[in-house]
């Protein structure tokens, strides 16, 4: 008599069906292993530990809003031979978490940094650690729109808590009131007590100038990003710069061009 028809109830009761998907396929390993009770219990225990584990894995990675799938296997170290590779393995293990130490990536455009970021990110999604991925602009402006609702307090609440939380493109867009103080306000409310990660176009000492309107908000605001941070500096090519071919060919475009407009 196949028992398993009558198991499915009681598994999905005590909200077990995952293991629905293997208990045939391991019903059959333990007669043909002979396997021991407790041996064919076990096999059923770590399917279902592990799809929980991929459940919560694709939760997060959902809930982290991640532009794309940008992982550190993917980062192409070999463009960026100034960068310090040795730093970057060692953010990936995580300890700045558990640190709640700022992560700082400058660079020009199109040099990795959404990547980079992305990558870490994706590190500690890994991890077990709930992100949010954001760029500046989208971060403001989500607490903006909150304020208009009278839900302000909650969405920085909610913000401040995240375990890890990445501003992609700061200093992009200068900083207009309240945009200033409400990531015046979040950063404060990060600081020691979860990790950041920030990304820029600017250079470190030009960090201020996001704050037109108000330089001693920028001070105290990039004086709590700064502390104890690690800082990266991505200096290279740019990814996006356009793909010629041949000088030869380019040449023989350029004439045919010529010759097409005399």
């Amino acid at each position: 008599m196949n028992p398993i028809p009558e198991l499915v109830p009681f598994l999905k009761q005590l909200r077990l069906s995952g293991i629905l998907d293997s208990l045939e396929a391991r019903n059959r390993q333990a007669l043909d292993a002979k396997l021991a009770y407790t041996e064919f219990l076990a096999l059923l225990i770590q399917d279902e530990v592990a799809r929980r584990e991929q459940k919560k894995f694709a939760l997060r990675l959902r809930r982290a809003a991640f532009r794309a799938s940008k992982t550190l296997e993917q980062f192409d170290f070999e463009r960026l031979p100034q960068l310090n590779r040795t730093l970057v393995h060692e953010l990936a293990t995580g300890r700045y978490l558990a640190d709640r130490t700022p992560v700082l990536i400058v660079g020009p455009c199109g040099t990795g940094k959404s990547h980079l970021a992305q990558a870490l990110g994706h590190c500690a999604v890994r991890q077990g650690v709930d992100v949010v991925f954001t760029t500046c602009a989208g971060l403001t402006a989500s607490l903006n729109a909150a304020r208009a609702i009278g839900a302000y307090d909650r969405k920085l609440a909610a913000l401040a808590r995240v375990p890890l939380l990445i501003v992609d493109d700061f200093g992009l867009k200068p900083l207009r009131p309240p945009a200033d103080e409400d990531l015046h306000d979040l950063i404060a409310e990060r600081y020691e007590t979860a990790a950041t990660i920030v990304t820029s176009n600017l250079d470190f000492g030009e960090w201020d100038q996001a704050f037109p309107a108000n330089r001693l908000l920028a001070s105290a605001t990039l004086d709590r990003l700064r502390h104890n941070a690690y800082c990266l500096v991505l200096d290279g090519q740019s990814y996006r710069a356009p793909k010629l071919g041949p000088a030869t060919t380019r040449a023989k475009v350029a004439n045919s061009a010529k010759s097409a407009h005399s």
